[in-house]
């Protein structure tokens, strides 16, 4: 009898392109609609019947993923994890959980990804045709950006095979991008160990997959039927937060003082309103307060926010932050941890900020 399928979730790398909020947490945490990216990942593979789940961390925040995720008992599946020293490639991940995942095969889930509808379909699409692999793809505009796969078609299949997989390529011939949801035999890591570091010094799973495909094994593509959004840029963040909220059901646990409610709107408990207006798809967090507020749609306020004299819209607040007094209106943003950001009543009017590297900032 084969061993029972393992979940193998990446949450090392660094986070570089949604600095400086990853200056001080892991991107796998960045909430969409109030809950961290990387616990999307874990409840999709507990919905799929995955009930060992390996999560990849690097050290610098894997003390904070660990805190956040636990032993895995609250999602009902057991999770261990697996140190990465360093962020040298996706094979090399696979490579380093090989202790943890045995002769499974296992689905690879990369942490800050999130698709829609889950992976039960493409976990049950495996298990019943039993390829070497099978990887997710899905039509992008800007197919130079990610590993692109190269069909051919084959009698009796839907689907066809994979005959090449691109790294970025600087001249694609197809817009099918590898989507960050694999699937793999054990077979996988002979194939990481037999491949070289790329150019970048990381050993690819393109790579791994490409010696999979050139040594006659079955190498199957999945399109993506629904959306997926790789988060780790602030475009793609929101978007995801937009996407995530539009599927939320309206309910209050709050209190509205003088305020009004419209559309599909989360107020969790203990959230306080005072002559203030949501207008949803939109989450208000426990303990927020918004008072002669105004909160658009497709906004998430965190846990412990306050917005006052102020109007938020399309935007993702973290924990403890603040909008306080602005003239306009604030929009498309992300704030992190325990941000202000508030009007001076003081004159002469001027800015000023302290700013994060990387950051960037446009006054309208």
């Amino acid at each position: 009898m084969a061993p029972a399928m393992k979940g193998l979730i990446l949450s090392g790398g660094r986070g570089t392109r949604l600095r400086p909020i990853t200056h001080t947490s892991a991107k796998q945490l960045v909430p969409v609609a109030n809950k961290p990216v990387l616990f999307y990942g874990i409840e999709a593979m507990a919905a799929a019947g995955i009930g060992e789940i390996g999560i990849i961390i690097a050290p610098e925040t894997g003390d904070e993923i660990r805190s956040a995720a636990g032993d895995g008992s609250a999602f009902g599946v057991r999770i261990t994890y697996v140190v990465q020293d360093e962020p040298a490639g996706l094979a090399h991940a696979v490579l380093t959980a090989e202790p943890f995942l045995g002769d499974s095969s296992f689905v690879m889930y990369l942490g800050d990804n999130l698709l829609q509808g889950g992976i039960a379909e493409l976990v049950a699409a495996f298990e019943a045709e039993r390829p070497d692999a099978l990887i997710l793809l899905t039509p992008v505009p800007d197919p130079q950006n990610y590993g692109v796969a190269e069909l051919e078609a084959v009698a009796g299949s839907e689907r066809g095979r994979v005959v090449r997989l691109v790294e970025k390529p600087s001249a694609p011939k197809t817009d099918l991008a590898l989507v960050g949801v694999y699937m793999f035999t054990a077979g996988i890591h002979d194939a990481a160990r037999a491949i070289v570091p790329s150019a970048r010094g990381e050993l690819e799973i393109t790579d791994a997959i490409q010696f999979l495909v050139d040594g006659g094994r079955r190498v199957e593509p999945y399109v993506v039927k629904g959306w997926w959004k790789d988060t780790g840029r602030l475009a793609d963040m929101l978007e995801a937060n937009r996407l995530v909220l539009e599927t939320l059901v309206g309910r209050s646990e709050g209190e509205l003082v003088d305020s009004q409610v419209e559309g599909s709107v989360v107020i969790e408990p203990g959230a306080r309103l005072e002559r203030s207006t949501v207008r949803g798809p939109a989450i208000i967090g426990s303990g927020a307060r918004l008072i002669d507020a105004y909160v658009g749609p497709y906004t998430a306020v965190g846990e412990g926010c306050r917005i006052e004299r102020a109007e938020v819209e399309h935007s993702i607040l973290l924990v403890g932050s603040s909008v306080i007094g602005l003239d306009g209106r604030m929009e498309s943003s992300l704030l992190g941890r325990n941000v202000v950001i508030r009007r001076a009543d003081a004159q002469p009017r001027a800015f000023r900020f302290m700013v994060g590297d990387n950051s960037e900032i446009e006054i309208l």
